[in-house]
């Protein structure tokens, strides 16, 4: 088992960028494809950005497409979101998930293991 601890949240200003990241504990987080989701006040967590256990690839929810990246440091356990163009809409809580079975996925069920959030605000 292992634990996920995100940081990097934040005010910002609509067009600006901010960097997340989550790192985790454990020995096998090397193996595990990882996930961003989010949860905006009023709505279900969502889906925001996938990477491979291998960082050799990543897949995006269409609304941060081009704007979010997702790389992953397997030496230091570490996920990141960078994220560039921010709007008034990407205001949610941001969480890290690990996927230990590889399924690559989309779905909230699929992830085992979450980390507390870190809020991000959009301002205009």
């Amino acid at each position: 088992q292992g634990q996920l601890v995100e940081s990097g949240g934040g005010l910002v200003q609509a067009g600006g960028s901010l960097r997340l990241s989550c790192a985790a504990s454990g020995r096998t987080f090397s193996t595990y494809a990882m996930g961003w989701f989010r949860q905006a006040p009023g709505k279900e967590r969502e889906f925001v950005a996938g990477i491979t256990w291998s960082g050799g690839g990543a897949y995006y929810a269409d609304s941060v497409k081009g704007r979010f990246t997702i790389p992953r440091d397997n030496t230091k356990s570490t996920v990141y979101l960078q994220m560039n163009s921010l709007k008034l809409e990407d205001t949610a809580v941001y969480y890290c998930a690990a996927d230990t079975k590889d399924y690559n996925s989309r779905y909230v069920d699929d992830y085992d293991y979450w980390g507390q959030g870190t809020r991000v605000t959009v301002s205009s």
